[in-house]
């Protein structure tokens, strides 16, 4: 019987090991915990933004700006995902990479991304996200987001995947 238990106790561990290392797995890579952003915010009608496992994807204190050459607005992670929980969202929203470069160094990684998102109205949009990332405790950490949207004056660089 102890070794039955033993065996349980060991299946039991193992499992609950290999769940949170697939659960961590993301966070390990400069495009994992990208991608894994894109994967959170990318959701069906309907669905509701899990809140929780975006926040795992930033450092507590990071920062979230959106920019043009007139202006810019930033915002704490907290109030970031005030806004992803609007009804907006609820009705489906969409953005996938469609470019990216990164630069790393010494623990710290500047990532730009054009991406290219739709809402549930149909109105689409393309634009570059700027991501500075940390890497320390066994793992990579966004600190700050800020972006931008692609107009008709200024498109996106072809460097940046663009045209």
């Amino acid at each position: 019987m102890k070794h039955f238990l033993s065996i349980i106790l060991f299946l039991t561990l193992s499992i609950s090991s290999l769940a949170q290392q697939q659960t961590d797995a993301p966070v390990k890579s400069i495009d994992g915990i990208i991608d894994e952003l894109l994967d959170q915010i990318t959701i069906e009608k309907g669905e509701k933004m899990d809140t929780t496992a975006i926040r795992n994807l930033f450092h507590p204190s990071a920062i979230f700006t959106v920019a043009d050459s007139e202006k810019a607005e930033t915002i704490s992670l907290d109030d970031f995902l005030t806004l992803l929980k609007d009804p907006y969202y609820e009705q489906g929203y969409l953005e996938k990479e469609i470019h990216k470069v990164v630069d790393e160094y010494n623990g710290i990684a500047q990532v730009f991304q054009s991406f290219y998102g739709k809402d549930s109205e149909g109105a689409e949009e393309r634009g570059i996200n700027s991501y500075q990332l940390t890497y320390y405790g066994d793992r990579w950490w966004i600190v700050s987001l800020l972006w931008t949207i692609e107009s008709e004056s200024v498109g996106i660089p072809v460097k940046y995947g663009g045209e």
